[in-house]
């Protein structure tokens, strides 16, 4: 999970002026928090971290004097490295209050901004369209307020999917470009609403995929028909897309295949071609083997791909995941004009070429924060691959607020006041596994006041630069994969 702080914005309540710090999430804009409440959930955090024995990074220090330009840039990039920091360890980031503490805010956020004036509140009954991958579309009836992985339930109720298979697909937001290619923007995480994230997002539609890198998964998928024909669905569109690449030939027993209803034939025989289970990205600039590379990058089986077209000649080169020993993510912006230019964003890696021989290789894409979370997320599989041969099947968050409504921020006192939250019937009865015992509280509450939104907001006179930095206080996501490599690996 990756947090930047990209720029400030000055607020005010009738006299009172303060300033609003806009928090970016794996590249997109989600909420608007003020000091004081950030500071507020941070105590709550460190009273449930004491109880797990987790320690918390220090947390900006409070100042009784107004801030200068200076001290206001300071704080910035200190709220910034706080919550990179936090967000990169697991055993935080999964914690309930973490999860209801963003969702909240990205609730409160659209409310103060008045993005829900045509639609109600969050717990507004709203229908949601979801994607599947051969172009149906799912009308699933949900609440504003819902979480990702609230939503997901309901999308595999609609189709009658197994609950203990649900874990195995998730939700991207996605677009199609000029030539009718999917384009994938981000997976949708459960601490965000995705009527929220999309109607933020726009123009984009919700798609339905499997959440999973490792192969070896689908037989988990394949004794039921459902889930059967989802991969199935899923397979074939890749194939048709060339996402996964095919001669002539097996593209036509493929095609076979698929006319005479021969699914798991079908998947047994695309299963062994290269790029399966791959996702495939828009073209990129990379720096390998030389500056200004245009190349079609694929992440998956246990690798990042690129192809490169020299000549008459499609040369295709594979970055091995256990080689990468870090990465980092780079925003190249210093003012509000460029923050939100996606050809900015840079994806580094440092890569174990040979024995004692490590290069920094370089992608420039619009979609290299997706790339970035692709590339934890699998080695954070490889890794529980490692230990357990399983499946994490545990969801961050299945908290539903539809209910009740949300705890509030008290603005007067900076504490956080609790409110009593249930599960629905349906949730409670299916969600022993997910949900947590403890009672989850939210964070923060919006004064209901005009406001300046993100997309006209008045900027102080401190620009700011935004290196994304990854998990420690380091400049780079060290590979826990890439720990265990040894000699026969090269």
């Amino acid at each position: 999970m990756h947090f930047s702080i990209p720029y400030t914005v000055e607020e005010s309540t009738g006299t009172n002026s303060y300033t609003g710090y806009n928090i970016y999430i794996n590249g997109s804009y989600h909420c608007c928090l003020r000091y004081k409440q950030m500071h507020a959930f941070h105590e709550q955090l460190r009273r449930r971290c004491s109880e797990l024995n987790i320690q918390l990074p220090a947390f900006p220090p409070k100042r009784l004097l107004p801030l200068t330009n200076g001290q206001l840039e300071t704080r910035r990039a200190a709220l910034e490295h706080y919550l990179q920091l936090i967000g990169q360890d697991v055993r935080v980031s999964k914690l309930d209050i973490f999860q209801n503490f963003l969702l909240n805010a990205q609730q409160e956020t659209a409310a103060a901004e008045s993005i829900l004036e045509d639609f109600g509140d969050v717990t507004q009954e709203t229908t949601q369209e979801v994607i599947l991958m051969n172009g149906y579309q799912l009308q699933v009836n949900c609440h504003i307020g819902d979480n990702s992985g609230i939503l997901l339930e309901k999308v595999c109720q609609s189709i009658h999917l197994p609950l203990h298979l649900v874990p195995y697909f998730c939700l991207f937001l996605m677009r199609k470009d000029a030539k009718d290619t999917v384009v994938l923007l981000r997976r949708l995480m459960d601490f965000e609403s995705p009527f929220l994230s999309r109607l933020q997002a726009k123009p984009c539609q919700i798609l339905l995929r499997k959440s999973y890198w490792n192969p070896i998964y689908d037989m988990n998928l394949l004794q039921d028909s459902v889930a059967l024909n989802l991969l199935f669905i899923q397979t074939v569109s890749d194939v048709d897309r060339e996402w996964i690449i095919a001669v002539p030939e097996i593209r036509q027993k493929l095609r076979n295949l698929q006319e005479h209803g021969f699914k798991k034939e079908y998947l047994e025989m695309a299963r062994q071609l290269p790029l399966y289970g791959c996702l495939q990205f828009s073209a990129a600039m990379i720096d390998y083997p030389d500056p200004q590379t245009s190349a079609l990058i694929s992440i998956g089986n246990k690798e990042l791909s690129m192809r490169t077209v020299r000549g008459a000649k499609i040369y295709e080169t594979k970055f091995r995941v256990t080689r990468m020993r870090c990465w980092r993510v780079t925003a190249m912006h210093n003012s509000l004009e460029s923050k939100d230019n996606p050809s900015s964003l840079q994806l580094s890696f440092e890569y174990l070429m040979s024995k004692q021989t490590l290069r920094w290789i370089t992608i420039t894409s619009a979609q290299t924060m997706l790339m970035s979370v692709c590339l934890q997320s699998m080695v954070d599989e490889l890794l529980n691959f490692k230990d357990s041969n399983q499946l994490d099947t545990k969801s961050n968050n299945s908290t539903n607020y539809t209910n009740s409504p949300p705890p509030s921020y008290d603005s007067r006192n900076a504490r956080i006041s609790q409110s009593s939250y249930s599960l629905s019937n349906e949730q409670s009865s299916n969600t022993s596994t997910s949900s947590s015992t403890s009672s989850p509280t939210a964070p923060v509450k919006f004064i209901a006041t005009q406001r300046r939104t993100k997309h006209n907001p008045k900027i102080s006179t401190a620009h700011s630069y935004s290196a994304v930095f990854f998990r420690n206080a380091e400049e780079s996501v060290h590979n826990e994969a890439f720990e265990g490599i040894g000699d026969d690996d090269l």
